[in-house]
């Protein structure tokens, strides 16, 4: 099988797609929460003292509704739950205290992500969600999350991923651009976002992952051809593993 290097389309825009793609697969690792912290929280059961799956997938159902009740992008919402995911896997954090956390981790990503006019300010985030805390705790805790995780925030993510993915199996492509939904294929993203257990994946997998799914489901032999150079050329040895 041919890497897509290798393949008929060489122009620029495919050069600079493949050239993109081996940077973020040198540095997700540097973004993955610690697999450690994780499957700690995973293996909690439901109380009041520390944090369990339960609470962490609820808290990432509240950061999906602030998403779209102040219209900001998809990209502010992974970014928002990797920087939840993080934070959580190195820290114990008591359940009184999730609200506050996942605001800030929404308002740090935010801050990132968007233009600055329409960062949401702190005090409507405060109201819509109704975390019960003041701008004096949102402020003291944005710096404990910043300086924990060394003010890196820029991440790369499945989403990353999902759109480079995306984008190369296209430029590759004969199919009409419609055929491979990204708006389907983010929809699944953030379903797997709201269950912890996704979190221990590495971001490209389990974006190749989604992938290699939705092109199976629209049995294009294309497709299938150029996912599996995708993966080839990410190195991704096993899918199954998810």
């Amino acid at each position: 099988m041919k890497d897509l290097s290798a393949m008929d389309n060489t122009s620029n825009e495919a050069f600079r797609l493949l050239k993109q793609l081996s940077v973020h697969l040198e540095q997700e690792d540097k973004y993955q929460p610690r697999e450690k912290g994780l499957i700690l929280i995973e293996s909690t059961a439901e109380n009041d003292n520390t944090i369990c799956p339960k609470s962490r997938n609820l808290k990432v159902e509240d950061l999906w509704s602030l998403t779209n009740f102040f219209g900001l992008s998809m990209e502010t919402f992974v970014l928002a739950v990797n920087i939840l995911d993080r934070f959580l896997a190195i820290m114990k954090v008591k359940p009184k205290h999730l609200s506050c956390i996942s605001v800030c981790c929404f308002q740090l990503a935010a801050q990132v992500v968007e233009e600055d006019c329409d960062i949401p300010s702190i005090h409507d985030v405060i109201r819509i969600s109704q975390c019960k805390c003041t701008v004096s705790d949102i402020k003291r805790m944005e710096k404990i999350i910043s300086e924990k995780l060394h003010f890196e925030f820029k991440a790369t993510t499945a989403l990353t991923f999902l759109h480079l993915y995306h984008t190369i199996v296209l430029c590759h492509s004969s199919e009409r651009k419609e055929v491979l939904s990204l708006e389907k294929l983010e929809a699944q993203l953030k379903a797997c976002n709201c269950r912890l257990i996704f979190s221990k994946a590495k971001p490209s997998v389990l974006a190749l992952c989604l992938l290699t799914l939705e092109v199976e489901t629209l049995k294009s032999l294309e497709l299938f051809e150029i996912a599996l150079r995708v993966q080839k050329h990410s190195k991704v040895i096993e899918l199954d593993s998810l």
